[in-house]
């Protein structure tokens, strides 16, 4: 999808506030709400888009335990990689993973209650799943950079 200086403009916009109103959206970029209503429903039909939602806060809703989780499989058997995929996609507590390349099979952004809570997420579930050989774990102490948007 080819994007001029205005799109980007109205999808840096959306992405710091989702909830602007189509009138106040497209006084910001200079167009009418007709013409600005129709080029954000093209963004939406394009799959460029994806989603609107609420960026919570992890420590205000008690949350406060987060970590990158380094996975390595024991082999990659095509039913077991399924197993393990359907399994991570169903836990609350692993808000991204990703496959990847290098020493760990899998990246993984977790975020729990507490330490408690995560060694119970790593008992009780992920050294349980047979594919799974270790996990390192990587406590994030702070956020340096927590941007959301991307501005293609």
């Amino acid at each position: 999808m080819h994007l001029d200086d205005r799109d980007r403009k109205i999808l840096e916009v959306l992405q710091a506030d989702s909830r602007i109103s189509n009138a106040d959206l497209a006084d910001q970029v200079g167009m009418s709400a007709s013409a600005l209503w129709r080029r954000v429903r093209a963004f939406e039909d394009a799959g460029l888009i994806a989603r609107y939602g609420a960026v919570l806060d992890p420590e205000v809703a008690g949350l406060g335990f987060q970590a990158v989780v380094h996975v390595q499989l024991t082999r990659h058997k095509s039913e077991k990689l399924d197993e393990f995929v359907r399994a991570i996609q169903t836990r609350r507590e692993v808000l991204e993973c990703y496959a990847t390349t290098g020493q760990a099979d899998y990246h993984m952004r977790v975020i729990c209650a507490d330490l408690k809570a995560y060694n119970d997420f790593l008992e009780n579930f992920l050294f349980r799943m047979e594919a799974v050989e270790s996990a390192q774990t990587n406590v994030i102490l702070r956020a340096i950079k927590k941007d959301a948007a991307i501005l293609p």
